[in-house]
């Protein structure tokens, strides 16, 4: 539905996004004493943007503060705030101006999550990670005790699905294909980050197993391509049984083998009958082309 004339759409802000409320104050911390996210499943890169920051640190410093909560060791445990903490260590800073809540592990998995899925040209990887993280966390956050059935979890297992879809703007079925992408051996979901494998494809792999992906990506590192009828020719006779390597490359061999061109050949009756005697057959006619064509074969070889 299209927004009324004149009526302005309110963007939620950083400390929306992070669970920050106005009267929580900054206060700076030792970088020393703050460690990784634990499965942070976003990278952090030395790219230009990585430059831009640094310097953008150097300038103006910290300007928004990044968010931290205590671990069960009394440990700061960074949930929003890798790559700004990473480019103040690169502009020299020790110190870095943080925000430090009471957080579950659930309630920290959605709160890094959300601060960090909102950023431009996230990749695959990064994605599905992420998606899996918050949807595990949303499930176990929405678990009552009341709910005891398997029919009851699976319908609260799909709408917490649907749920994070409509939150990153996807629908639930391609929130499932990037989840499904976390059960690629790491030099796949590599390829799918760079380009080099189709996104469904790789989802499609996601269904061999361990074994036969090493074999793949021995596959594709040979040849420089998969196509679909490849896998889905791999995984219809996975349906049927283990196989093995050799077994593998033939299936795919076969998928890729360019068809022969259909060649026919007919000689007319009045076209043969004029080279051989009226009591020849058609056998013994033949018999003397055969022949005939070994020979020109054999001085073809010469």
């Amino acid at each position: 539905m299209k927004n009324r004339s004149g009526e302005k759409i309110k963007l939620a802000s950083i400390d929306e996004l992070l669970g920050v409320v106005n009267e929580e104050s900054a206060m700076e911390i030792e970088i020393s004493k703050i460690h990784p996210f634990k499965n942070h499943p976003f990278k952090v890169l030395d790219d230009e943007k990585m430059q831009d920051l640094v310097e953008s640190v150097k300038i103006n410093g910290v300007l928004t503060p990044v968010l931290l909560r205590m671990d069960e060791n009394e440990e700061y445990e960074m949930v929003s705030g890798h790559r700004r903490m990473h480019a103040t260590q690169l502009a020299g800073l020790t110190t870095i101006p943080a925000i430090v809540r009471e957080l579950s592990d659930d309630d920290a998995i959605v709160a890094m999550v959300d601060a960090n899925i909102q950023r431009e040209e996230l990749l695959p990887s990064e994605k599905a990670f992420a998606y899996k993280m918050k949807l595990e966390a949303m499930k176990r956050q929405g678990v009552r005790t009341d709910l005891t059935c398997v029919q009851n979890e699976h319908k609260l297992g799909k709408k917490s699905r649907e749920l994070l879809g409509e939150q990153v703007g996807i629908s639930s079925v391609q929130v499932t294909r990037y989840i499904r992408l976390t059960e690629l051996i790491p030099e796949l979901l590599d390829l799918v980050d760079n380009k080099k494998l189709q996104f469904t494809v790789a989802v499609d792999i996601s269904y061999i197993d361990k074994e036969v992906q090493e074999w793949i990506y021995e596959y594709i590192s040979d040849t420089g391509f998969i196509k679909p009828k490849q896998i889905a020719a791999l995984r219809n006779q996975l349906n049927n049984g283990p196989i093995n390597q050799i077994q593998m490359l033939s299936i795919f061999n076969n998928c890729v083998m360019a068809k022969k061109v259909s060649r026919s050949l007919t000689f007319s009756e009045k076209k043969l009958t004029k080279y051989f005697p009226d009591d020849y057959t058609a056998k013994d006619m033949e018999q003397v082309i055969e022949s005939l064509l070994e020979k020109w074969m054999q001085e073809q070889s010469c």
